[in-house]
């Protein structure tokens, strides 16, 4: 393996610092209130120097987004890993639990569902996709294991169930329920998650 050089690993640290600021950012204003200059500021380099590694605000968001997914794809390989003989919907249960925690604990980046300059940086991003795919195949085949197995809704088009996963991730009762006080960050992913698995109908 060739030795990274210094000016390579400062530079490497930079951009570390960076996407770890636009995550942060991102999650606690969203993408139509964060700028390049606060993200600048909270980094403490110059506006130009972050321009050497991120050309716009959408390519900053786009490395926040393959950062998270990247994270999921990690959790998942754990899951398939140490929880081979779980039950699909268990791991489906596990997977959803993870995004909340991430979602409570200020992580998780959140971007306007249409924005079409922010829509086209991540459609021709090459590595948000293949990131993307991996993590949507990998839920893919609980889901259908899932429903075979009579957990789930057969009826339903498995992409519904792979996008009803997906918006847990950015579910704003999270934060709803987080403001009242009234629950602790458990008890508020347990009710979503009976809401989202089980349903609202009286059981």
């Amino acid at each position: 393996m060739a030795k990274v050089s210094f000016r390579e690993q400062v530079l490497r640290a930079r951009e570390d610092a960076i996407v770890s600021s636009v995550n942060r950012l991102l999650a606690e204003k969203g993408f139509d209130l964060m700028t390049v200059d606060e993200v600048a500021a909270d980094v403490g380099i110059a506006k130009a120097s972050l321009y050497k590694h991120f050309t716009s605000k959408e390519e900053l968001a786009a490395a926040a987004m393959i950062r998270i997914l990247e994270r999921a794809l990690a959790f998942l390989e754990e899951r398939a890993t140490q929880s081979a003989e779980a039950p699909a919907i268990e791991q489906l249960k596990a997977v959803a639990r993870w995004t909340m925690q991430v979602q409570l604990a200020g992580e998780m980046p959140s971007l306007p569902a249409q924005n079409s300059s922010l829509r086209a940086a991540l459609t021709t991003n090459k590595a948000y996709i293949d990131r993307l795919m991996e993590v949507s195949d990998r839920l893919g085949s609980w889901i259908t294991a899932a429903q075979e197995a009579g957990a789930l809704n057969p009826a339903l088009p498995p992409e519904v169930i792979l996008y009803t996963l997906f918006a847990r991730a950015c579910d704003p009762v999270l934060g709803l329920l987080k403001l009242t006080g009234q629950y602790s960050d458990e008890q508020i992913i347990d009710l979503l998650l009976g809401t989202c698995f089980d349903g609202l109908a009286k059981r």
